[in-house]
């Protein structure tokens, strides 16, 4: 059997082709709902908007179907098909990403209940340039993360790992600075406590889309590579494409 560019080897079965294409296909705008829940909870925070909040939220109860959905079809897929080697590879990395796809989810979702809940406290509190800065990154990498997936890109899979040592040195920073500022001024407390909860939230988002980047690593080379140092990914990377097909940064750790 010939690999194709999809990802998955073409059958005589045209029927689990169309199967395989319409797992793939079903990830994908899943993971679209959950991007636009990201940035519609980042913009309901920092927009004092309760009513996008809500709307955002809202959503939850799709992708928790869609979760369902996908991954009983990857479940009868095995059963009934038997797959093996990329075939497998490919149905299990997506039911394992429409696990962190939820997840993603439901912290977008955490996020608009805090921002519900520093409408109605009548408060603009301290934290919100911390926010944007965050949420920037963090947006950027379900983006291209969701990106990486629909092209098969490995370069851009490691990059998006990577960028998740950043969010988590930024987070550190952010609660550092209002931990200081909440001693400085404890009327504070309550509603920055909100925004802590959110960088949290903006943080573990950050940690579901690297898992979502090995994933796809998996998949696409057999390399699983979770719970492995960037460095270790890196050259888990190196010896399964050859330098020509895998543009990595010589410089990254």
């Amino acid at each position: 059997m010939q690999t194709q560019p999809e990802g998955f080897s073409r059958h005589i079965s045209q029927q689990f082709n169309h199967e395989l294409e319409s797992i793939r296909t079903e990830m994908l705008a899943m993971g679209g709902i959950v991007e636009r829940q990201v940035r519609d909870a980042i913009r309901a925070l920092t927009e004092n908007n309760p009513k996008l909040a809500e709307e955002s939220r809202q959503l939850d109860q799709q992708t928790n179907q869609m979760e369902l959905s996908i991954d009983d079809q990857c479940t009868k897929t095995i059963a009934i098909r038997q797959p093996t080697a990329s075939d497998l590879r490919l149905i299990v990395s997506i039911s394992r990403s429409v696990s962190d796809l939820e997840r993603i989810g439901d912290e977008a979702s955490r996020i608009c209940k805090h921002a519900i809940e520093i409408y109605n406290s009548g408060e603009k509190p301290q934290g919100y340039q911390e926010v944007r800065h965050i949420s920037a990154l963090v947006t950027e990498m379900v983006s291209d993360v969701l990106t990486a997936f629909a092209r098969r890109d490995l370069a851009m899979a490691y990059r998006v790992a990577k960028q998740d040592i950043r969010v988590d040195t930024e987070y550190r920073s952010a609660m550092r600075s209002l931990v200081t500022y909440m001693m400085e001024d404890p009327r504070s407390i309550s509603v920055v406590l909100n925004i802590m909860w959110v960088l949290r939230s903006l943080e573990r988002i950050g940690d579901h889309a690297r898992n979502l980047s090995e994933h796809l690593i998996y998949q696409v080379s057999g390399s699983d590579v979770r719970h492995q140092t960037l460095k270790s990914i890196k050259q888990a990377l190196r010896d399964d494409s050859p330098d020509d097909e895998l543009d990595l940064n010589p410089n990254s750790e």
